[in-house]
């Protein structure tokens, strides 16, 4: 179901009741989405995924991050120095 931002806020109560039924909202600005209200109880589109063995969850966690590198001057100054 499409609803417009005034539209959702207008009808907010009705809006959340049928979101409490089980369906799932989107909110569009302009006709455009830009959001989706979904039930709490809904598995999220990776969990569907995962439940459907079509993606496997990552065996480990990434690796830790590098440490930054420490330069002087600005960032436009290294740019300009590397263009030369």
């Amino acid at each position: 179901m499409d609803v417009g931002i005034r539209e959702l806020r207008d009808g907010l109560s009705k809006h959340l009741a049928s979101v409490r039924e089980g369906r799932t909202i989107t909110v569009t600005d302009h006709g455009r989405p830009v959001a989706r209200i979904i039930p709490v109880g809904a598995p999220t589109k990776l969990e569907q995924l995962v439940a459907e063995g079509k993606v496997t969850p990552a065996a480990r966690r990434k690796g830790r991050r590098r440490a930054p590198i420490k330069a002087s001057g600005t960032v436009s100054d290294l740019v300009d120095e590397q263009r030369r």
